[in-house]
């Protein structure tokens, strides 16, 4: 009897797409996976047809990249996870098409499109499963595969760091839109100083706009409404950096008076600044893997990449009272 590439994926638990992969020694397949298929096929005796394999080798696939509204498209954050997802694509001789903010007229063939979370993506979505094109996404939905870092966690950490050097006078800076990535960061935040020290300490949140200025803006506006806080969490390293000239231009000393610590890891916005880090190469590496993943229909994934504290010269002991 001829063993088919949907008998191995039947035993191995996983989509006739992922076998294929495994079988063209595609690199987008998790090392567990592809023991499990390989152990399959040993299993069955399975032999892949050299000339079909051949020809799988050679095809290459269409991303389209879907950024959303322009200002997303000059952002700090966003240029280094491009750069990330360009480095990826090539690894994976993967083309690709930057799509405009308004897809319905592209007429241009994609096997894929590998989407940023947005305000409007339930609608983006539609859109695309009404054209047949598969996609994945970088952010937070139900209903497609996507890819992001332990926002939660990051809050958390965020706060585990803020009290292990003393704070207790605390300030957290957000973005006014119901992001849910910001959401998250401030309920991994908030979640975890009332678990280490009660409900007596509820840090004040203040929401503005995510760039540098926006930053500039809430960290100048709350200093000069009263707000005196020791230890400032920023949902952004561009609000971080804000806050920074913010402070500098009130005459508050980083880290002697106040200590700031941003989230994403831009070690090149701000030399020096403490961040909760995004692992940006594996965003982007898992991103890539699961729009191509996407194409073959393989099951929906959902990807939660860990994040890390990012010492640096803008995080210091709180200061004695007194």
């Amino acid at each position: 009897m001829k063993i088919t590439i949907g008998e191995i994926a039947r035993q191995s638990g996983v989509s006739t797409g992922t076998v294929s992969r495994v079988i063209n020694g595609k690199p987008t397949v998790a090392v567990d996976t592809r023991a499990t298929v390989l152990a399959v096929m040993k299993k069955l005796g399975y032999e892949p047809d050299p000339v079909a394999r051949e020809l799988s080798r050679r095809t290459k696939h269409t991303l389209g990249i879907w950024v959303g509204a322009g200002e997303n498209r000059l952002s700090p954050y966003f240029n280094v996870i491009w750069r990330a997802l360009l480095r990826e694509m090539q690894s994976h001789a993967t083309q690709f098409v930057e799509l405009p903010v308004d897809i319905t007229p592209v007429r241009r063939r994609m096997d894929a499109v590998l989407m940023f979370h947005c305000a409007d993506i339930d609608q983006r979505l539609a859109t695309l499963w009404r054209r047949g094109v598969p996609g994945a996404l970088i952010g937070h939905h139900p209903g497609v595969s996507c890819v992001a870092p332990d926002d939660i966690g990051g809050g958390r950490l965020a706060a585990a760091k803020l009290l292990s050097l003393g704070h207790r006078d605390l300030l957290h800076l957000t973005v006014a839109d119901e992001h849910q990535w910001a959401v998250d960061r401030a309920a991994g935040f908030t979640a975890s100083l009332a678990e280490n020290v009660g409900g007596s300490l509820a840090p004040v949140i203040l929401r503005g706009g995510g760039s540098v200025l926006g930053g500039y803006r809430l960290m100048r506006d709350a200093w000069q409404r009263g707000h005196r806080p020791t230890g400032i969490f920023c949902a952004t390293d561009e609000m971080a950096v804000g806050a920074l000239g913010a402070l500098a231009d009130l005459g508050v000393a980083v880290p002697t008076q106040v200590s700031v610590l941003g989230f994403d890891g831009l070690v090149d916005l701000y030399p020096g600044l403490a961040s909760v880090a995004q692992d940006i190469p594996a965003i982007a590496h898992e991103a890539v893997t699961l729009a191509l993943g996407a194409i073959d229909r393989d099951a929906v994934r959902h990807t939660i990449v860990p994040v890390k504290i990012l010492e640096g010269a803008t995080l210091g002991p709180a200061p004695r009272k007194g």
